[in-house]
């Protein structure tokens, strides 16, 4: 199919409606070729019309000339119960010129499980009207797989949260630099994010998403606290979630547990860079012999067309912990020195080694070799050797960037930074940019 411009009216319209379909499976999706080639071809984009909804839902979107080629969109429907339809409107203002087409329209994976005669094992679920036999790990998790609702019926309303009223027992972690955001419809930024919600579908349907843009900076995080859960005891507890890495300039999006409140946890699960347009599921099982928290950790990467979804969260085989997790205590003992020196009969020119008591001169203090018995004279000064293993950094640190300008009104809006590496760490495309090893091993 392509446009033909019939008339010179200044704004036009051309319109291509699908068909009606009753439904599609959870994992729908919709495939096209496209072709938009010439100075001024305009924009297009492809809507879903669903059924008792007003508001059509963008699916798809080209904004200028792509080039004299065919190009493949592909599109992710997933489950929608209700009877729906397309409609694919090319915009043209003024004048146009320029070719439009399309091809090839697909649909893959958008029937429901055919029905089961029997269905064995300790980890299948027999859906009740449709009898389709599914896998276990696809209960309670927000997403109707068996066609008739049964496999999300009688499920406790506080292990799972579809963002539809809010954040249900989720809190936002106070600690972070900044906060995950709830919405509708497409992130504000082009180009990156979710147009639409998992839950739904639909514009409808909310979910939470990272915003990257100013005054956002690289690096900076927002983490989304869990409830606390019951050790998982011999059994285990699983974590199922939705994320959306769209755009280019996705930094990460990653999982911890932890078992101490003031802690950070540990790393269960990672994902760098865009994983394109499209809603993934991740699954992950959880052990553990103390009451713990999960805790969702997203962060900004180097540019606006950074943001992250987040959405029909849900736990299986794990219990809410009514109590609160224990907190470790922050204060180490130091190198500083004691209020109360040793008995001494030391000048004020002089330096009182901290153990013996011993008189050095102070010039013997900070010269890179130890004169008291216990080191204390070198103790609280510059590192022979610096190889910022254990991210320990001797001492060494970033000023403030007024104090490198000499206070003068410079206005530098970015300034690089100087950060802790290891290769084990890179992300896709950050091989060039950074040594695969460090010095020291």
């Amino acid at each position: 199919m392509f446009i033909l411009k019939n008339s010179n009216s200044i704004s036009q319209i051309a319109r291509l409606r699908s068909p009606k379909f009753r439904q599609s499976g959870p994992n729908c999706t919709l495939s096209f070729w496209y072709y938009n080639y010439g100075e001024s071809v305009g924009a297009a984009e492809l809507q879903l019309l669903v059924d008792g909804l007003k508001q059509p839902t963008v699916l798809w979107r080209t904004y200028y000339s792509e080039g004299n080629q065919w190009l493949k969109a592909v599109i992710q429907l997933g489950r929608l119960p209700h009877p729906f339809q397309f409609s694919l409107d090319k915009i043209s203002l003024g004048i146009y010129e320029g070719v439009s087409a399309i091809d090839d329209i697909r649909f893959e994976n958008c029937a429901l499980p055919p029905p089961a005669l029997s269905c064995e094992g300790p980890n299948r679920f027999w859906c009740r009207d449709t009898k389709v036999c599914i896998d276990s790990l696809l209960l309670c998790d927000l997403v109707d797989d068996c066609g008739d609702g049964s496999d999300e019926e009688s499920c406790d309303p506080d292990l799972q949260c579809n963002f539809e009223n809010g954040l249900c027992n989720w809190e936002q972690d106070v600690q972070d630099d900044f906060d995950w955001i709830r919405i509708r419809g497409p992130t504000p930024t082009v180009n990156t994010g979710p147009l639409k919600d998992h839950t739904t579908g639909t514009a409808r349907g909310h979910y939470l998403y990272l915003e990257s843009s100013e005054p956002r900076q690289f690096l900076d995080k927002a983490v989304l606290l869990s409830p606390l859960f019951n050790p998982s005891g011999n059994g285990t507890c699983v974590f199922r979630f939705h994320y959306h890495m769209f755009g280019k300039e996705v930094y990460k999006l990653s999982v911890f547990q932890r078992t101490v409140s003031n802690t950070k946890g540990w790393l269960l699960w990672y994902k760098f860079g865009n994983q394109k347009n499209r809603w993934i599921r991740q699954t992950l099982f959880i052990r553990s012999s103390k009451p713990f928290q999960i805790l969702v950790k997203g962060t900004v990467g180097d540019g606006f067309t950074g943001d992250i979804g987040l959405d029909d969260v849900s736990f299986l085989g794990c219990a809410l912990y009514n109590e609160n997790l224990p907190t470790i205590s922050t204060t180490t003992s130091g190198t500083s020195v004691p209020a109360t020196l040793p008995m001494n009969s030391c000048t004020e020119k002089e330096f009182v080694c901290q153990a013996s008591g011993h008189c050095i001169q102070m010039t013997q203090k900070c010269d890179f070799r130890p004169d008291c018995s216990d080191k204390s004279d070198e103790s609280a000064c510059v590192m022979e050797v610096c190889d910022f293993e254990d991210k320990d950094l001797c001492g060494w640190h970033q000023p403030a960037l007024e104090q490198m300008l000499g206070n003068d009104s410079i206005h530098i809006r970015k300034t690089f930074k100087w950060q802790l590496g290891r290769g084990a760490n890179l992300y896709p495309e950050q091989e060039q940019h950074c040594p695969l090893t460090d010095h020291t091993t």
